[in-house]
């Protein structure tokens, strides 16, 4: 939380704005939102199988995870995800859907998860990864974050319904 006006550098006091303690400043009026962070991430599929990384950074450092990552200012959703996959694997990805959209009360970010499917690349840990492998459904290792479950089980459903359409 910044303790002084991005307009005019006077220091910042909390008030009540828009219904809620906000810092404000007595300078110019100005108002300070603590806009949310967009994260997206991608459940890679690999030969049946799906794409992890170990953490090599906090928050989480050694858990597992799907390829993810911050979008940058003005970046598509998409290309953030597509970029995010290709920095911690190595591997070039077509996003082919959503899954869905996560948030949990009084944390800033917003995660937004992508169904993609390997097009490309060699798979390898990038910097932010000490380890990238491809894991069975079935036999994935504990995740590091509280919405890994229902994101899995979002993509597995996506997953189930388009088998049933190609087959009717």
């Amino acid at each position: 939380m910044p303790t002084f006006c991005a307009d005019c550098g006077a220091r910042l006091e909390e008030r009540i704005a828009f219904g809620k303690p906000r810092p404000v400043c007595p300078g110019c009026g100005r108002v300070h939102f603590e806009d949310p962070k967009v994260g997206v991430g991608v459940v890679v599929e690999l030969e049946g199988r799906i794409v992890l990384g170990q953490r090599a950074h906090e928050p989480k450092l050694g858990g597992w995870s799907f390829p993810s990552g911050f979008v940058d200012a003005g970046e598509v959703l998409e290309d953030a995800a597509a970029r995010e996959v290709r920095e911690e694997t190595g591997l070039e990805v077509r996003i082919d859907g959503l899954i869905g959209a996560y948030s949990t009360a009084g944390e800033r970010t917003v995660f937004i998860a992508y169904a993609g499917t390997v097009i490309g690349g060699e798979l390898c840990a990038g910097e932010e990864c000490l380890e990238v492998r491809a894991f069975a459904p079935e036999a994935l290792p504990a995740l590091a974050f509280p919405h890994d479950a229902a994101i899995l089980k979002a993509w597995a459903a996506r997953d189930n319904k388009e088998n049933e359409a190609q087959t009717s």
